[in-house]
């Protein structure tokens, strides 16, 4: 977020919660409710800006669906904040005055997916109470790298796409129970974070879909046969804008993730967004940097 509203640290529950009280007292028209709760009783909380005119539906952005994928929660966050400002202020964002453009349209935000995942990865095993012995055997007693929930459940793992095929190839891999990654559950949405999302989309009948993860600077748009006739072209749209690479995954990637499963229940266009590049978790330090390429392709997404 800005400096002005909450400086850089790492985002747990705290940090998300002192940084989306004060964007909602920055920002009155701002709508925030909680979609429900995780595994271990925190929040996944919904931030909703606009109103829909026409029968488009909104635009939904997700993040954090990956506990060391912390940053793109961050970035959802700074978007929000700088968005308002815009509308509030009667001025433009990324070229594109923000007021006009929101006119009959909306943009709902979840920045963190996976909450769980974000506390263990940044405070340890401890952080998921009843879970914590779970945790420290699925990762060998260090949680750093943790991606699951607390469950050690892969939620972008646990979408109903494909998944007793991705199950298979988990098993091939030698996975097959909690894991800090890539473990897709007993079910497909056998996980409260899951269902929350996929609850969410029946309700709201969104146009689109973004899901933020990190790292690679590649945009995903394709999956199986419903593919859109204008995801390809979105997806071109999206690229040129962020001067990111747009790819199609592959192996445990294949299956099995949000954007998969909206692309496959409603046959509308879902992007994956693998922000920055490096090693995960991305540093702190790379904020700006990695939020920078990724407003105009933001803002663009909101209004396609």
């Amino acid at each position: 977020m800005d400096s002005s509203l909450c400086g850089l640290s790492y985002p747990d529950a705290a940090y998300q919660r002192a940084a989306i009280e004060r964007l909602l007292h920055a920002h009155p028209f701002l709508l925030s409710r909680t979609l429900g709760r995780s595994l271990c009783g925190r929040p996944v909380t919904l931030l909703k800006i606009g109103r829909d005119a026409d029968e488009r539906g909104g635009v939904l952005f997700a993040g954090a669906f990956h506990g060391i994928e912390w940053l793109t929660g961050m970035v959802l966050l700074r978007f929000v904040d700088r968005l308002c400002r815009a509308i509030s202020e009667n001025q433009t964002l990324a070229g594109i005055h923000a007021g006009r453009a929101l006119e009959g349209r909306s943009l709902s935000v979840v920045p963190f997916v996976n909450p769980d995942g974000v506390e263990i990865a940044l405070h340890g095993a401890e952080a998921g109470f009843a879970f914590r012995d779970l945790i420290l055997r699925a990762c060998d007693r260090d949680p750093r790298l943790w991606k699951a929930n607390a469950r050690g459940v892969d939620i972008n793992h646990n979408f109903d796409a494909g998944w007793q095929q991705l199950r298979e190839m988990e098993k091939k891999q030698g996975i097959d129970g909690p894991a800090p990654t890539q473990y897709g559950g007993s079910a497909p949405e056998s996980e409260p974070e899951t269902r929350l999302l996929t609850a969410l989309c029946r309700q709201e009948d969104f146009r689109h879909v973004l899901a933020y993860h990190s790292q690679g600077e590649e945009i995903y748009w394709h999956y199986g046969e419903n593919n859109p006739p204008n995801a390809l072209l979105m997806g071109r749209i999206l690229a040129v804008a962020s001067g990111y690479t747009l790819s199609m995954p592959s192996g445990l990637a294949s299956h099995g993730g949000f954007k998969d499963w909206f692309i496959a229940e409603f046959h509308r266009p879902g992007f994956t967004i693998e922000i920055g590049k490096g090693e995960n978790p991305l540093p702190l330090s790379d904020f700006d940097r990695v939020y920078k390429k990724l407003e105009e392709m933001m803002m663009l997404a909101t209004i396609m």
